[in-house]
């Protein structure tokens, strides 16, 4: 339910369908993954984005900073969400 796990991605640019493999394989299972791409937004290749939603999980896409309030206040609401954050 709490786990922290090292994300092997530097940049927006190494996010795939292969680097987000390791939300889909959470339990139990994320309905939300928020996502922090640095300093700002970055937008992520459409396909990608879809691939998520076809396996259940809805992806939101925020600079650092704001994924990680976003996170915090989804898990005050008890959401089963997961973050990917790449420091700013």
């Amino acid at each position: 339910p709490r786990s922290i796990l090292q994300w092997n991605v530097g940049s927006h640019q190494d996010i795939s369908h292969e680097s987000l493999s390791l939300f889909r394989l959470l339990e139990p299972r994320i309905e939300i993954l928020v996502l922090g791409t640095g300093d700002r937004v970055e937008r992520l290749h459409p396909a990608t984005l879809k691939q998520m939603r076809e396996c259940g999980v809805a992806v939101e896409v925020q600079d650092t900073a704001n994924a990680c309030a976003t996170f915090n206040f989804l898990m005050n609401e008890r959401r089963m969400v997961a973050a990917g954050l790449i420091p700013p």
